[in-house]
C-alpha cells in the first residue's frame, strides 16, 4: 500500500511539474480576434458632415478617409461600419456591442477617464452659427436671451449650458436651450427661424455655412476652452493593443502631413493638432 501511495504521489508531482513548466495559456486580445475574424466593427454617427455622412448610400467624409489609411495597418481585415445615433454610441462601446468608435468624440476630462480616447483628429472648439445677416448676433455673448439649439447628450450641449450659466450670472439674460437628436434638425430650425443660433464645434459649423452660404453664417471668435475631436476605444487590457495601433497610425498621419492634406480637402484649411491629448484632470 505504501508503494502505491508513493507512486501516486510521484505521478501527481510529475503532472504538476509539467503544468508548471508549460507556458500559461493566453486568450487572444481584441486585436488578435479582429485579425482572426478578418472583420473590424466600428460605430459611427453618419450625420456629422464633413467628418462622417452618407453620400450615394456610402459613409464618406474626413473620418472615412483617415480610416482608409489606418486600415492599411490591418491587411486582409474588412472594415464594418455601424451607423448609429450619437446617444447610443459610447454606451454601446462600453457594452462591447462593437470594437471601436470611429466618429467625432469631443474630448472631455470625464470621457478621458471612462474611455481610451485616441490621438486628436481635429479641432473641436465651440462656436455659434446664426442666420445670415442677423445683426443682433455679432459675437458669442450676443446669444444671451435668445433660443439656441444643440445636440442632446453632446459635449457641445454641455458647453452651451455652461456658457449660458456664465452669461446669466453676468446679468446678460437667460438662454432658452433646445435639444435635438442630431444637428441637422437644429440647422433646420435655425433656417426656419424657430431658434436664433446653434452651438456646435467650429469645423462642423464652417461646413454648414459652406453648404448653405445664403442661409447660415458662423459667428467668430470661438468660445470656451480649446478642445479636440478623437476616436474612442474601451479602456481595458483586452483593447490595449488595438488602441495602441490606431494611435500610432494617427500620429504617423499627423507627422507625414496626410492629416493636413485631408483637412484641406474637407475643411478648406489645415488644423494645428498635438500628437497626443493632454492628461485628464
Amino acid at each position: 500500500m505504501k508503494a502505491i501511495r508513493n507512486s501516486k504521489i510521484l505521478l501527481v508531482g510529475a503532472v504538476l511539474a509539467v503544468a508548471l513548466a508549460a507556458p500559461a495559456a493566453r486568450s487572444a486580445d481584441l486585436l488578435e480576434k479582429i485579425k482572426t475574424a478578418k472583420v473590424f466593427t466600428v460605430a459611427t454617427e453618419a450625420r456629422f458632415a464633413p467628418f462622417e455622412f452618407v453620400e450615394d448610400g456610402k459613409i464618406v467624409g474626413y473620418s472615412a478617409d483617415i480610416m482608409e489609411e489606418v486600415m492599411k495597418a490591418m491587411p486582409g481585415v474588412e472594415l464594418k461600419r455601424l451607423d448609429l445615433p450619437w446617444q447610443g454610441i459610447l454606451p454601446g462601446l462600453a457594452a462591447s456591442r462593437f470594437d471601436y468608435v470611429v466618429t467625432s468624440v469631443t474630448v472631455t476630462p470625464e470621457r478621458m477617464k471612462a474611455y481610451h480616447l485616441s490621438a486628436p483628429i481635429a479641432d473641436a472648439t465651440m462656436a455659434v452659427l446664426k442666420r445670415k445677416g442677423d445683426a443682433e448676433i455679432t459675437k458669442p455673448e450676443d446669444i444671451a436671451g435668445k433660443p439656441v439649439g444643440s445636440q442632446a447628450g453632446s459635449a457641445q450641449l454641455a458647453a452651451l449650458e455652461k456658457f449660458a450659466g456664465e452669461l446669466k450670472a453676468g446679468g446678460k439674460g437667460e438662454i432658452a436651450v433646445s435639444t435635438y437628436t442630431d444637428f441637422s434638425e437644429a440647422y433646420a430650425d435655425l433656417g426656419a427661424g424657430r431658434i436664433s443660433a446653434v452651438v456646435n464645434s467650429l469645423p462642423n459649423l464652417l461646413e454648414a455655412a459652406r453648404q448653405r452660404p445664403d442661409v447660415f453664417e458662423v459667428v467668430l471668435p470661438t468660445f470656451g476652452q480649446k478642445t479636440y475631436f478623437s476616436w474612442a476605444g474601451r479602456n481595458d487590457a483586452d483593447s490595449a493593443s488595438l488602441n495602441a495601433l490606431i494611435d500610432a497610425e494617427l500620429v504617423k498621419l499627423n507627422k507625414s502631413g496626410k492629416l493636413v492634406e485631408l483637412q484641406k480637402k474637407w475643411f478648406g484649411a489645415p488644423m494645428e493638432l498635438p500628437e497626443s491629448l493632454p492628461a485628464a484632470e
